[in-house]
């Protein structure tokens, strides 16, 4: 008799709900439990305290983020444009009236 494969974070469900969403499931659990890059010291110490937070165990930095992961594509898009306008610095009315 040959060996049973192994499955992982998805062996209490079985053959149900079908591969391709057993192997998304995998992804998004192996992605919660491994350790994560510290925003403020760098350390690969962070982990989740609860849904969307975050802590690290070296600094004690306690911050918000996604479900599963720290960081998140959207959280990075915002991150980039806030650099880019913070970047553009408004005229004075003043210098626009004289031009």
């Amino acid at each position: 008799m040959g060996r049973t494969k192994k499955v992982g974070p998805t062996r209490g469900l079985g053959t149900r709900y079908g591969s391709t969403v057993r192997k998304r499931y995998i992804q998004v659990i192996a992605g919660l439990k491994t350790a994560h890059k510290c925003p403020q010291c760098g350390f690969v110490r962070v982990k989740r305290r609860s849904v969307g937070v975050w802590q690290c165990g070296k600094c004690s930095f306690t911050f918000t983020g996604g479900a599963y992961m720290p960081t998140t594509k959207l959280g990075i898009v915002a991150k980039r444009a806030a650099k880019g306008t913070q970047a553009e610095t408004p005229k004075p009315i003043a210098e626009e009236e004289n031009a």
